[in-house]
């Protein structure tokens, strides 16, 4: 039986990759494409998840990381990893809507932990996710992560991030320790 860990590769993103992963990370969150898999937030945010300054961002800045995924060639995934002194931060998480529920984000979360440990040192990783996302979280919950109850407000008025269809949403710090 083929896994989802089979024939992926490993490797930092570059400026020429740009497009292709605001593409995947767009198409795993937003729009009718997102809808596909479970992680869409198409009911909660209109508008974009992210601009290409974001993501040239991610792969730019001191400390920062955005780890792509391909397999067979393809972009299929891509998380960001961000050293923050005792911790690493992580985000911009996408995977293709059409292999999700595979494994495939197993698979990359864990790979993220372990570079995090192996590049910086780290103990944790921290993470934060919309509240209100209850499934998104249980699965983060699933592979050791813990909900701090510590929030932070949504950037409403910012359609960088998305125009928000509620009135409720808010940030929550999720971590696991990373032993």
């Amino acid at each position: 039986m083929d896994t989802a860990e089979t024939r992926l590769t490993f490797r930092d993103a570059t400026d020429a990759d740009v497009d292709e992963l605001l593409a995947l990370i767009e198409s795993a969150y937003r729009g009718e494409s997102s809808r596909t898999g479970w992680t869409s937030e198409a009911d909660i945010l209109h508008g974009q998840r992210t601009d290409p300054e974001g993501v040239r961002e991610a792969i730019e800045s001191p400390g920062s990381r955005l780890l792509t995924v391909e397999r067979d060639g393809r972009i299929v995934a891509c998380c960001q990893l961000e050293h923050r002194g005792s911790y690493a931060y992580f985000g911009m998480f996408a995977v293709n809507p059409a292999l999700q529920g595979a494994g495939l984000g197993k698979a990359v979360i864990a790979e993220a932990e372990r570079q995090a440990r192996r590049t910086w040192g780290v103990t944790e990783m921290h993470m934060t996710v919309i509240s209100v996302r209850e499934e998104l979280i249980a699965w983060y919950e699933r592979r050791g992560y813990r909900r701090t109850g510590r929030t932070s407000p949504f950037p409403y008025g910012e359609e960088r991030f998305g125009i928000p269809q509620r009135d409720d949403l808010r940030f929550e710090l999720l971590v696991k320790p990373l032993v």
